[in-house]
């Protein structure tokens, strides 16, 4: 993967999946980062209607260092781990539906004065976005030191490092100076990244050839400029995540093989909008929105007739619409269409495995892997280690 970064040169706009007529509605919502859709829409009038792209990301970029959603099992710097997974927790006789994923708890030998500090502190302060040496830390070692969740920037830009400004837009009645009674009037949700900050993407290596850098795009909703920058110290940040992360899945799927079911557990970690779909064994129909890949079962059954998979727990968020278009129309070919949206799993999810597994999307040539060429369910691994959760992650 060659890699780029894009610096907005003014505001941007990206709406949202929600419909949006002025008048019906007067506040148009907005959504960032970008999704794959719209990365890909604003590189294909770079290159060209006919060109395939393999995209990953979006992430954030900060003096030339990638930057990562932080995993969401966390409370404050404080891991949470299934209850399936921690023999010595009091809850084990508490009740849960096991139709659905274990509880996440914290570790019954958590460090108390670890969590009265977490509290002094104030959430406010933890990162919401991790760097690549955090990040490569973590697949390591599966732990965060909680010196990389601090941030001691007193204008917050490692918690959200964009500003959000809120647009107004009037039409008057033509020969007065009144608002339009219909469609006259709406507002609308523009981002500025603060200074110093970038997108960043990678793409496959052979459409490099077609791109001359420095190049102007236009990205998202009324085409606002950016300039798009390889950046060639990005590939390799990615690369050795690459590599930890396959290590580490490699790992886990022999320890479990070996019958080493202790050192087979896995965490999955998501940096990308997850779209998980899944095969309909009648029509071979394919069907979207899930906190969790479907072919993932989960590890306790309620019924002998249930299958038992690796999935143990699952910690998320509320789900991200997407929104995208149909292209190539039978009626009009080259245009396309709204196409119903999508709700995607969101970027920092963590899954709690037994062992590690495989998307069916990874091994099929099938719709799903459109999806995953434009960057969506990137998935870094990590293996997990109950005895040490708690010890500071070396450097």
């Amino acid at each position: 993967m060659n890699w780029y970064t894009i610096t907005p040169l003014d505001v941007l706009l990206f709406r949202d999946a929600k419909p949006f007529t002025p008048g019906e509605r007067a506040w148009a919502s907005s959504t960032f980062p970008p999704n794959g859709h719209t990365i890909a829409g604003a590189l294909r009038k770079l290159l060209g209607d006919k060109k395939d792209l393999q995209i990953t990301g979006p992430f954030l970029c900060r003096d030339e260092s990638l930057y990562f959603s932080r995993p969401i099992g966390f409370v404050g710097s404080i891991p949470l781990v299934p209850l399936a997974w921690d023999e010595n927790s009091n809850l084990h006789q508490a009740l849960w539906d096991k139709q659905q994923p274990c509880p996440l708890v914290k570790p019954s030998d958590c460090n108390k004065d670890h969590e009265r500090k977490d509290a002094e502190i104030g959430n406010y302060k933890f990162r919401e976005y991790l760097s690549f040496t955090t990040v490569q830390k973590y697949l390591h070692s599966g732990k965060i030191n909680r010196s990389d969740w601090l941030t001691e920037d007193k204008t917050k830009t490692e918690i959200e490092p964009w500003l959000v400004e809120t647009r107004s837009h009037n039409a008057l009645q033509e020969g007065t100076r009144q608002v339009k009674d219909a469609d006259g009037y709406f507002v609308e949700n523009a981002i500025r990244l603060k200074e110093g900050w970038s997108l960043a993407i990678g793409l496959e290596s052979t459409i490099n050839q077609a791109i001359e850098t420095p190049a102007i795009i236009q990205l998202g909703g009324e085409g606002h400029r950016a300039i798009l920058q390889r950046v060639e110290v990005l590939d390799n940040q990615w690369q050795k995540l690459q590599e930890l992360s396959k290590k580490n899945f490699t790992k886990g799927q022999e320890n479990f093989k070996k019958g080493d079911k202790e050192h087979g557990k896995s965490i999955a970690y998501l940096v990308t909008p997850g779209v998980f779909e899944r095969r309909d064994s009648k029509d071979n129909r394919l069907s979207i929105c899930r906190a969790w890949p479907s072919e993932w079962k989960l590890a306790h059954a309620v019924n002998s007739n249930q299958t038992i998979g690796p999935l143990v727990s699952v910690s998320t968020a509320s789900a991200l619409p997407i929104s995208c278009r149909i292209r190539d129309t039978k009626d009009e070919p080259g245009k396309s269409i709204p196409a119903p949206q999508v709700f995607a799993a969101r970027p920092g999810s963590l899954y709690y495995l037994n062992q590690p597994a495989k998307l069916f999307q990874e091994d099929t040539e099938t719709k799903v892997r459109v999806w995953q060429q434009l960057g969506y369910s990137e998935l870094l691994w990590i293996n997990f280690d109950s005895k040490s959760i708690n010890k500071e992650a070396q450097p």
